[in-house]
């Protein structure tokens, strides 16, 4: 269990930190503030449980690492179950502190979730959100992959990672809020209800083609080093 339990604390500091910054802090720190919210949580736990687990505190990721052969898909589930389980956590007590101001409402100002089209953010439609989060994620799982493979200095990979979490949530926030993380997108969905129950499947599916797509390259051997 010790690498699931990793899972489950790297996914809840994850969408703790990331949602929470968005939640609580994103009109005083703004887009940037929380894209690095969201890149330096990673970075923080991939040099804490990445030793442990790798990591992955993000079930695309762990679909993607099966495709390229580095990980059996009876490890994956388990670790998709831990970080699932983390997120929902992380989004209940994001949940909490936030009711803890007088004028919060989950409806009104919401838990981070991600979403598109009408009254969301840029209101992009659903094409661009679709296509942005498939891509997005194949190049984040590109970035893993890479930084993590045979004969690349690991001792770096954390901080090419988070920092390509950063780039990402940059371009993105405006266009999805940015998932390329099912987790992240179920956790505080469930707790937001409404349009984001609804959408919630573009945030599983297109985060999951994405990762798969580029492990599947390492695979076959187009892009791995070894």
């Amino acid at each position: 269990m010790k690498k699931e339990v990793a899972e489950f604390i790297g996914t809840f500091t994850l969408v703790l930190f990331g949602c929470g910054a968005a939640v609580i802090a994103g009109g005083d720190i703004g887009l940037l503030g929380i894209s690095f919210a969201f890149g330096l949580a990673l970075i923080g736990m991939a040099y804490a449980i990445g030793p442990v687990s790798g990591c992955h505190i993000n079930p695309a990721v762990s679909l993607g690492a099966v495709a390229a052969g580095r990980m059996q898909m009876n490890e994956a589930i388990r670790y998709i179950v831990a970080q699932v389980l983390g997120a929902v956590a992380a989004a209940a007590v994001l949940l909490i502190i936030a009711s803890g101001k007088a004028d919060y409402s989950v409806a009104t100002n919401g838990l981070g979730q991600n979403g598109w089209g009408d009254g969301y953010l840029g209101e992009y439609n659903l094409i661009s959100a679709f296509v942005f989060e498939v891509v997005a994620t194949f190049l984040f799982m590109v970035v893993i992959l890479g930084a993590t493979g045979a004969g690349v200095p690991t001792q770096f990979a954390g901080l090419a990672i988070g920092l390509a979490l950063v780039v990402i949530h940059l371009v993105g926030i405006n266009v999805t809020g940015v998932s390329v993380n099912p987790a992240r997108s179920v956790g505080p969905a469930l707790f937001a209800g409404g349009t984001a129950i609804s959408q919630l499947w573009l945030f599983i599916v297109a985060p999951i083609i994405g990762a798969v797509a580029a492990g599947l390259l390492f695979k076959t051997g187009t892009l791995d080093q070894a």
